[in-house]
């Protein structure tokens, strides 16, 4: 495999490795959401802001709420991993053209 090529599935792993990492932030904020935290809190802030944005775009295709539980992260979580596996497949084709 040409330098290219190893290049080309680096920056697959890096997209993928970015992906786990929203993941891991939607989980820490799905399970902040349970004890109710400090809404000034700096960290609590951060994940809020980073996470309802993609729970609004969900929110505004599909009704997540059912009785009283939402499942907005649930949905995002399955969505990224789909994303995780065709990015991965697509790097890997593309590194094997080059």
């Amino acid at each position: 495999m040409s330098d290219l090529g190893i290049a080309i599935i680096q920056l697959g792993g890096l997209v993928n490795g970015l992906i786990n990492v929203y993941i891991w932030v939607l989980i820490i904020a799905a399970l902040l959401s349970f004890v109710n935290p400090d809404p000034y809190n700096p960290v609590v802030r951060f994940l809020y802001n980073v996470t309802n944005p993609a729970y609004m775009y969900v929110r505004r295709f599909m009704r997540t709420d059912f009785n009283g539980l939402d499942l907005a992260p649930l949905v995002l979580i399955i969505g990224l991993q789909v994303v995780t596996i065709l990015v991965s497949l697509l790097f890997s084709s593309i590194a094997r053209l080059v």
